[in-house]
């Protein structure tokens, strides 16, 4: 697609300067986050992947991470809304979030009212 930046298979970008990196120096970090929520599987809900082209940008921004608060109810709002796109139609009951999301009657509760807020 037009404006789309189109990488190389095996090249990384730095999540702090952009740089491509492409000869295998990138560096990882998994840190908590709320709002990071998977497309399709709860498994990696809460987490967030960072890359860094040196120790030095991959520091700051675990920092950065360390420093935001985590939300269950944001991430709850986001386990919600991913059961929503599922859904067809895009209407559930409470009960059936409950189902599709493994969440509790309180944590929709909750999820909805950190959404409205």
């Amino acid at each position: 697609m037009e404006g789309e930046r189109h990488l190389r298979p095996g090249a990384e970008l730095c999540d702090v300067c952009g740089r491509v990196i492409t000869d295998g120096s990138q560096r990882y970090a998994l840190v908590p986050d709320s709002s990071a929520v998977h497309e399709s599987t709860s498994r990696f809900d809460g987490s967030r992947l960072l890359t860094g082209c040196d120790a030095a940008h991959l520091a700051s921004l675990v920092r950065e991470y360390e420093r935001r608060p985590y939300v269950a109810a944001e991430l709850w709002a986001g386990q919600i809304t991913r059961a929503l796109h599922a859904a067809s139609p895009a209407s559930l009951t409470v009960a059936q979030l409950g189902e599709a999301t493994g969440l509790s009657a309180e944590q929709i509760e909750a999820a909805v009212a950190w959404n409205n807020a």
